[in-house]
């Protein structure tokens, strides 16, 4: 469901959040409960928050209705030995939901890792204080999970770009960005879990990508219109920057911004050169270029292509890249017209079709 931008937002009991979009969301995260995550009321849910920010309070309300049986535990009225000491009181297949600000820190926890090792479901929100106002609303539109959208569309991605010969991203005015090789294996995030070791993640969801099995075969131009900044935020330049890709390096950047250039050197400073790795097919309908939050890690499911810049990615070892020398991996939004998985179009104006 769509929550649409409130005429006039007060200082409610969410801050600049309606409650309108609060009994929305609250209607979406039960979908997103019961569809993805496939919680049921005989386990247990945990739902650590805080208040710090109009989101978060919408988010946390939305929580409390879809879970009236779960343990709430606002994470500064504790200490953090309480809030280990919930976790621990959770089984195998039980439910963490963690609303945060920014991020919680426990000490020597990594939070998400761990409670996986336990065998927990969880469903992560970050940086929530990174998006006010109307984002809010984007946020919350973006948790609607439409299971034969993301499901159907996007495994039909992934089965299309696992037989694919090449790709082409058309970023418009004449700009193309070539992939020359087979793409590896594409991975999914669309809220389907079934044959992983792990149930949950970080959420919005909505994204299949995958990067070239030849990183040399990639050449090209392709026209940015977000790039992520050393903060992780979106840094949206007021016209395109137009990248040239040649064996798979940022070699230049026509109309580009001391803000890019510097994201380029300290890059450079550190791997030597810029290599352009994954290929992202965001699916997110609720994030576009005309609907954008300045978390990057949440404007990555963006309903159209990103691209990472950096010798770092952990999905996919390649030989020339050792581990420890790949520091750096940089979103950046392409504009984009039509993609191209060998000569057949799977996007066009604005979505994603096959």
């Amino acid at each position: 469901m769509t929550i649409a931008p409130h005429s006039s937002p007060g200082a409610g009991p969410y801050g600049a959040i309606p409650g309108h979009a609060v009994d929305t969301a609250a209607r979406d995260v039960g979908d997103l409960l019961a569809m993805a995550i496939e919680h049921t009321p005989a386990q247990q849910a945990l739902v650590v928050y805080d208040r710090r920010c109009d989101l978060n309070l919408a988010l946390t309300e939305a929580y409390r209705r879809a879970l009236p049986g779960a343990v709430f535990i606002d994470f500064d009225s504790v200490t953090p030995e309480q809030v280990l000491a919930a976790f621990a009181t959770l089984a195998a297949r039980d439910l963490v939901v963690l609303i945060q600000s920014t991020s919680f820190r426990l000490e020597a926890f990594r939070l998400r890792i761990e409670l996986f090792k336990r065998g927990l479901k969880v469903i992560e929100h970050v940086h929530l204080s990174r998006m006010p106002g109307a984002q809010g609303l984007h946020y919350l539109n973006a948790l609607a999970y439409d299971p034969a959208y993301y499901r159907g569309v996007g495994r039909k991605l992934k089965e299309r770009i696992d037989r694919a010969r090449g790709a082409t991203v058309d970023s418009g005015e004449g700009a193309l960005l070539t992939f020359g090789s087979p793409l590896e294996p594409a991975k999914l995030n669309i809220g389907d879990y079934s044959g992983m070791n792990n149930v949950g993640g970080q959420f919005p969801i909505g994204e299949v990508f995958t990067e070239a099995r030849d990183l040399e075969a990639v050449g090209g131009r392709v026209r940015i219109f977000v790039f992520g900044d050393t903060q992780f935020l979106v840094n949206h330049p007021e016209k395109p920057i137009t990248m040239i890709v040649e064996q798979g390096r940022v070699t230049g950047a026509i109309d580009s911004t001391p803000a890019f250039d510097n994201m380029l050197e300290i890059i450079r400073a550190h791997e030597g050169e810029v290599w352009l790795r994954e290929l992202g097919f965001g699916m997110n309908r609720a994030f576009s270029r005309h609907n954008m939050v300045n978390d990057i890690g949440t404007f990555e499911r963006m309903c159209g292509i990103h691209l990472s810049l950096g010798a770092k990615h952990g999905q996919y070892q390649k030989p020339q890249f050792k581990r420890k020398d790949a520091r750096y991996h940089v979103d950046v939004f392409a504009v984009t017209e039509a993609v191209y998985l060998d000569d057949e179009a799977v996007y066009r104006d604005g979505a994603w079709r096959v």
